[in-house]
């Protein structure tokens, strides 16, 4: 069992992937359906206003912070490899790093630009929601299981 600082450390991974498990699984689970349920333009004006809300301290610490969090334990666990537990620390950093972090910057984000360059009420902005909300809701589907497959990896290393 691993202790101490890095005791610590997994600890905070497992709070931070699980909480932006948890902000990713309600909009995969209920916001997404909620905003395509609107007419488009109200759909396309609230999904940016979301957007443009999340880029604030309270989410951008935890997703961000869970980000070099990850990273750290990952390097620490290059350098220490503690008994018992590297596997689960290494595959909890890759799944938060690549599933989550790298799905948000490849997929997410793109297309929170583009619908971001739309005019609300235009009849492209009404053409291009429904497979907006398609394809952003399927990359977040996957940024959801990662962060949860990650917080569980880092539970597992705390066993």
């Amino acid at each position: 069992m691993i202790d101490g600082p890095y005791f610590v450390l997994t600890v905070l991974g497992v709070l931070g992937t699980g909480l932006t498990a948890g902000a990713f699984c309600a909009f995969s689970t209920f916001v997404m359906r909620g905003l395509a349920a609107l007419p488009p333009a109200q759909g396309v004006a609230a999904m940016n206003a979301i957007n443009t809300a999340a880029v604030r301290p309270a989410f951008m610490l935890v997703f961000l912070g869970t980000a070099v969090l990850t990273a750290v334990i990952a390097v620490v666990t290059f350098v220490l490899w503690p008994d018992g537990a590297a596997v689960e620390l290494l595959l909890g950093s890759a799944l938060y790093l690549f599933g989550s972090f790298g799905v948000t910057a490849a997929a997410n984000v793109p297309r929170n630009t583009a619908l971001l360059r739309l005019e609300p009420g235009t009849a492209e902005a009404a053409a291009q929601w429904p497979s907006y909300v398609r394809e952003w809701t399927a990359w977040n589907h996957v940024r959801t299981v990662a962060s949860a497959a990650a917080a569980s990896a880092y539970v597992l290393a705390l066993a």
